[in-house]
């Protein structure tokens, strides 16, 4: 079976899912959440609701605290659970918003209160951004060494940016239309992405330089595709235990949780197919010989 006879299909899949993702991200870009921005979070149990929050009585709250104390995100984090997010607060206005809502619904108990900064938010980004840069240089120093060969570094990250444009792009699209935040744990998400990729490409690229010693007189796109051939199925039924596991988490797992596991699972989708389809079609690109 010759995969790799269709590279420019697989380019085109990939250019099919990044440019409407990498046009939202020039033009609307991410929506950040408190972590970067600044602001309150808060997480409430509600303790006289016994039989929990009904859709209504969290909508009501949600215009409420909108309306008075200017919060963006109100959600259900089950039963009588809410997370809050918005401007920053001080202890009195804290303690003034719980003294409403205690009015209204009855006691009200504070189980999570944090405040960000502004200052604290610009400096995560920064962090954030340093982060990403790091690991990509370290990671291309790491597979050139290890192959011997700049091209399979550049290509491997090449690959990875493929994997993090993907999932910055879904997010972009998700918080235009869903007002779905990235936050650290989107971060988290993001590295874990960069990760997941690169340790797939690695099991490809590691079975391009065996074959290749085994069979040296066949072409490098011989050598390639039967690379791609032979761990293709390894790698989709190791991915397929990972992304039944976070659908599982998108279906079940909450409110709170939620994107963090969209992005995860987004993450090892991406990942699965770049390093067969992205990373190993790159390297034969650049492994082709230049014409005079």
């Amino acid at each position: 079976m010759n995969l790799m006879r269709y590279q420019k299909l697989f380019f085109t899949i990939s250019l099919f899912f990044l440019i409407p993702g990498f046009l939202s991200l020039v033009f609307v870009g991410l929506k950040p959440a408190i972590d970067f921005t600044g602001g309150s979070l808060l997480e409430l149990q509600f303790a006289d609701q016994e039989n929990g929050l009904s859709q209504e009585q969290v909508t009501e709250i949600r215009d409420i605290l909108r309306e008075e104390y200017d919060f963006s995100v109100v959600q259900s984090a089950g039963g009588d659970r809410l997370v809050l997010k918005g401007k920053e607060l001080d202890n009195q206005q804290k303690d003034e918003l719980i003294s409403d809502l205690s009015a209204l619904y009855g006691q009200v108990g504070i189980l999570r209160f944090e405040t960000v900064g502004p200052i604290l938010g610009k400096e995560l980004i920064q962090k954030t951004i340093v982060a990403v840069i790091v690991v990509a240089t370290v990671i291309t120093l790491y597979v050139w060494r290890q192959f011997k060969d700049l091209k399979y570094g550049i290509c491997a990250i090449l690959a990875m940016l493929h994997d993090s444009l993907f999932l910055l792009g879904s997010f972009s699209l998700l918080g235009f239309f869903f007002g779905v935040e990235v936050d650290l744990l989107f971060v988290t998400a993001l590295l874990t992405t960069m990760s997941f990729s690169i340790h797939d490409t690695i099991v490809v690229y590691d079975r391009i330089r065996e074959l290749g010693r085994k069979n040296p007189r066949a072409s490098f796109a011989q050598i390639a595709n039967e690379a791609v051939v032979v761990t293709l199925s390894r790698s989709i039924n190791n991915s397929m235990t990972i992304i039944i596991m976070l659908l599982s988490l998108v279906v079940i797992g909450g409110e709170t949780i939620r994107w963090f596991a969209v992005a995860l699972l987004l993450g090892a989708i991406t990942g699965t197919y770049s390093s067969p389809f992205t990373a190993v079609p790159l390297l034969l690109l650049f492994s082709q010989p230049k014409k005079n």
